[in-house]
């Protein structure tokens, strides 16, 4: 598969229903071998099953938008348990608190150290710092 936006989020971003200097914007570490993602009708965190959740969602600290490109500080998912799936991609999306209400974004899977087997230790995201960022609109 590739990095992709999902369908809702685009639209969402054309019709100014997500901000992402403000919204709760959080990515979670998924494994894809619990999880087939429909880009068209998934909508929300209610739709990836909790099987597929290695981790909970962490929130991004330090967003920025420069040049049509959504950026934030790196993630580190501390202690990850060695007996968790394997990691195939990130999730992001916004938390409102309601899983059903939950906002999917992306689905990032072809970063450098992926797939990543846990090993009880951190698990570190560290966004491009490309012109590209995490995602460009």
């Amino acid at each position: 598969m590739a990095n992709t936006l999902y369908d809702v989020s685009r639209k969402q971003f054309l019709e100014g229903g997500i901000n992402w200097l403000t919204d709760n914007v959080k990515c979670m570490l998924i494994a894809g071998s619990n999880y087939s993602p429909n880009f068209s009708t998934h909508m929300y965190l209610s739709d990836i099953p909790t099987s597929a959740r290695v981790t909970p969602g962490v929130l991004l600290t330090g967003k920025a938008t420069t040049g049509g490109a959504a950026d934030a500080n790196d993630v580190t998912f501390s202690a990850v348990p060695s007996t968790s799936p394997q990691v195939t991609a990130v999730l992001l999306y916004i938390d409102t608190g309601t899983e059903s209400t939950s906002t999917l974004i992306a689905w990032l899977d072809t970063g450098t150290g992926l797939p990543i087997t846990p090993n009880g230790g951190d698990i570190i995201v560290t966004w491009d710092n490309g012109v590209n960022k995490i995602f460009r609109l």
